[in-house]
């Protein structure tokens, strides 16, 4: 496994920095109302009398410390990928069991991460081509001290793996056990993009909404996007074409 200690720490801040999103999550209410994250526990306590389906909603709210819980307009965005969590959807740096907030640097790098993930998904489940996806982009503020994976150190190497996330999930789990607040990397998607994967939600800033987006699936891989807004298309040009 790679060695925590051997990986240095840089200061990332990254204005604008871009995550891309399913359409079809809703706000979560909590989150965005009641901007002190101290009052929500009483909160809960008195809705699920008469709401039982309240924790579905909110998902597991206890694997985000207290002080680490942001409250407010946008709140949702960065709180729901620590809730709402599930092992049956792993990810190059969580095994499931606790979440990972993800961004871009850059537009075309949160673009082409997603594109490649959701057409792992389509192929999987053999689904038809055509305009099958909406999502949402989000436009982030980051200011966050992240253990940095660039620069092309071989010893970081198995957690930029393309095919397999078993080191670079280890490596994650020892880092937050170490309180680690998370890491930046190249991305493996778009050559030149960066990435960084948070372990709280505090360390991002400002969510707003940017526009939404249709994918299509031509059967093989994500060839193109829609914004829906203004109804153009775009072509993607894979040099990354084995998705399976």
């Amino acid at each position: 496994m790679i060695n925590p200690t051997g990986v240095s720490t840089s200061r990332v801040r990254w204005r604008g920095a871009r995550r891309i999103i399913g359409s079809l999550f809703p706000t979560i209410d909590l989150f965005e109302d009641i901007v002190d994250p101290e009052d929500w526990p009483l909160l809960i306590a008195a809705e699920q009398k008469t709401n039982p389906r309240l924790m579905e909603t909110l998902g597991a709210i206890d694997l985000v410390p207290p002080g680490r819980r942001v409250g407010g307009q946008g709140a949702s965005y960065l709180m729901a990928p620590f809730t709402r969590i599930s092992i049956d959807r792993p990810s190059r740096f969580s095994d499931g069991t606790y979440g990972v907030l993800y961004l871009g640097n850059r537009f075309e790098t949160a673009l082409l991460e997603t594109m490649h993930h959701h057409a792992r998904f389509m192929m999987r489940t053999k689904e038809a081509p055509g305009w099958v996806s909406q999502f949402r982009e989000l436009v982030i503020d980051l200011d966050a001290m992240l253990h940095d994976l660039r620069g092309n150190n071989p010893a970081v190497a198995p957690a930029l793996d393309p095919d397999s996330y078993v080191e670079s999930q280890a490596f994650a789990k020892a880092l937050r056990t170490a309180e680690s607040d998370g890491l930046v990397y190249p991305s493996v998607r778009d050559a030149g993009g960066q990435c960084a994967g948070l372990f709280y939600p505090d360390l991002a800033r400002n969510p707003a909404q940017g526009r939404h987006l249709d994918y299509h699936w031509d059967g093989t891989r994500v060839d193109l996007y829609r914004e829906a807004g203004t109804r153009k298309v775009f072509r993607v040009d894979w040099i990354d074409a084995a998705i399976g």
